[in-house]
């Protein structure tokens, strides 16, 4: 059933000018609305806008919830109000102490600070006197079907439901019941207490929904205070009014449940909120499911939340992403109304734009070849200048060390090379990036065939920057590392961590395990700069050539860096996919 089917013609009609002020003035349509509200409803006329982020302690956050990050922080620094940080903690069964401070710190990484740290467990006492006051009235009743039998009176989208039996009861046997299912006296699943509202309802939302149920499970904040929880759709909205929340931001898929929000908030007779939905993120080559990254972590497909292939903020900390990047991203994509899969490129040139201007650049070699320059006198050793970022005018420079017998990368170097092949070849030419011209004249093999190493020659008159170089041009440039001063470092090619664009779409029989890409990680023994074996964790550098690397913060030691690719220089499947 379409969303349009729960919005009136009124907030149409909203929604059309919206997006005809949107247009005008570069504005969301989130901040439009918001600007109205605040303009023209006589309960916020004067006050500041006050939002929240409120995800559930039940895993780590993912990329998706980084957009909800910039978006409710974003909104409250943009209009000068206040932003919390609320952790809906409401089903103990599967949350943790460890996913609550690591939300914490993702939050603060992003580059956000709370104005109050709060949790739904806060309100529990609150909840349970507004569950006594809707009882009371009325509105509010403990129900004895199971979860199966519920489901059976529930009805479906196109047939209204049926009244519980256990819908007439007194008051006072309510009352009663919800008073022994908060003491104990219950097993769990006995008894719910749901809201009385309308079982014909054409949002099944609004059928008697549950809202509290019975949970003997030890709480990582309430220990075994309480044995009842409420549900989701009971705690949310009335947080949101105990904290004075203006706007309720979320995403798409509780526009369905606003209605509810609604009631509960005009029932009780307290502050209401305004809950507005945005798009939630796809974003293609990735799951965004909670449930399906712990099954990735949980089988070991993965080595944990922060694996470096995961869409985790955490993994994405570890690769290398930069806070900038992501908010970058999030600006990027804005702010929709109607879901669609972001291309993951647009994440990866985020990175790409960030690092560009400040990350210093340095020589690597991921799978060397070596090449003797015969003529080049035997024992002597100069210095090159070399340019740290080129993008950089305050960036400065630094000398590499260059002799006889260097480094290339393996791909750099053709026996039998096809047309309009650049690099080196047997009686080719190229240049050596910061260095002088070389040409191949021996490929030396050993009794089986395999190149030990290519006998050059160089051109000394061709030495890139000095004065008196001879004017020579060649079509390649390649990099290259001095064999006598290059340090040997563990160098993880990561890679996207599944081959389908949309990896949840399996056919049948197949899950999105069997998407996986067998290659999203791949680790070689790379010859490097000796400047790179100093580098420390968390530190971005440009290989040249090769891509945007980050130190390991969780596995490198002292003088023995572990670096993960954080990025190609440029999109390697666009061509992958032109090919196919």
């Amino acid at each position: 059933m379409p969303n349009a089917y729960y919005r009136t013609k009124d907030e149409q009609q909203v929604n059309e000018k919206s997006e005809s002020s949107e247009s005008a003035s570069h504005k969301n349509f989130i901040e439009v609305e918001i600007e109205k509200d605040m303009a023209t409803k006589t309960e916020l006329i004067g006050k500041q806008v006050a939002t929240r982020f409120p995800p559930e302690p039940n895993g780590y956050l993912h990329i998706g919830h980084a957009k909800s990050i910039c978006l409710n922080f974003g909104l409250a620094k943009t209009y000068g109000g206040t932003c919390n940080l609320r952790f809906d903690d409401t089903n103990p069964t599967k949350e943790s102490e460890e996913y609550v401070n690591s939300i914490k710190t993702d939050v603060q990484w992003l580059g956000f600070q709370w104005d109050k740290l709060l949790y739904a467990s806060d309100y529990f006492g609150q909840l349970y006197d507004w569950s006594v006051q809707l009882i009371r009235e009325g509105h509010a009743f403990v129900c004895d079907l199971n979860a199966e039998q519920m489901r059976e009176y529930r009805g479906t989208l196109t047939e209204p439901g049926k009244n519980s039996p256990y819908r007439d009861r007194s008051v006072e046997e309510n009352l009663d019941l919800f008073t022994r299912m908060k003491q104990g006296e219950f097993p769990d699943g006995a008894r719910t207490l749901r809201a009385k509202i309308d079982m014909s309802s054409p949002n099944l939302n609004l059928r008697d929904p549950v809202m509290v149920r019975i949970m003997h499970a030890h709480h990582h904040r309430t220990g075994d205070q309480w044995c009842i929880y409420p549900m989701y759709d009971w705690a949310h909205g009335q947080s949101d009014s105990i904290e004075g929340i203006t706007h309720s931001i979320c995403t798409l898929e509780f526009e369905n449940h606003r209605p509810l929000y609604d009631w509960f908030c005009k029932t009780l007779k307290i502050h209401h909120p305004r809950q507005m939905e945005f798009a939630r993120m796809n974003l293609s080559y990735t799951v965004m499911s909670k449930r399906k990254l712990l099954q990735l972590v949980t089988e070991k497909h993965v080595s944990g939340w922060d694996d470096p292939r995961m869409p985790t903020i955490s993994g994405l900390r570890r690769r290398g992403y930069t806070p900038e990047s992501l908010r970058l991203f999030c600006e990027k994509i804005g702010v929709a109304r109607f879901s669609s899969l972001i291309d993951v490129i647009v994440l990866e040139n985020s990175i790409r734009e960030h690092l560009n201007p400040i990350a210093p650049r340095y020589m690597a070699v991921l799978d060397p070849i070596k090449i003797v320059l015969t003529n080049y006198p035997q024992g002597k050793e100069e210095l090159l200048e070399a340019v740290n970022n080129p993008e950089d005018p305050n960036g400065g420079s630094r000398q590499i060390p260059f002799s006889r017998e260097l480094f290339i990368e393996r791909d750099d170097f053709m026996e039998t090379p096809p047309s309009k092949f650049f690099r080196l070849k047997p009686g080719g030419e190229v240049r050596l990036r910061y260095g002088y011209i070389i040409k191949c004249n021996e490929v030396v093999k050993d009794s089986d065939g395999n190149i030990t190493h290519l006998n050059c020659t160089y051109d000394e008159q061709t030495k890139s920057g000095s004065p008196t170089a001879i004017d020579r041009k060649v079509k390649g440039t390649i990099h290259w590392v001095n064999a006598r001063q290059a340090s040997h470092v563990e160098v993880r090619l990561y890679d996207r961590l599944f081959l389908s664009e949309t990896p949840e779409d399996a056919p049948e029989g197949k899950t999105f395990l069997d998407n996986i890409n067998p290659d999203s990680v791949r680790t070689v023994t790379a010859m490097v700069e000796h400047e790179l074996a100093k580098q420390e964790p968390g530190a971005r550098v440009q290989f040249e050539r090769n891509g945007y690397f980050c130190v390991d913060v969780k596995d490198s030691h002292p003088g023995a860096p572990i670096f993960n690719r954080i990025v190609t220089l440029k999109d390697t499947w666009a061509k992958i996919a032109n090919k196919a």
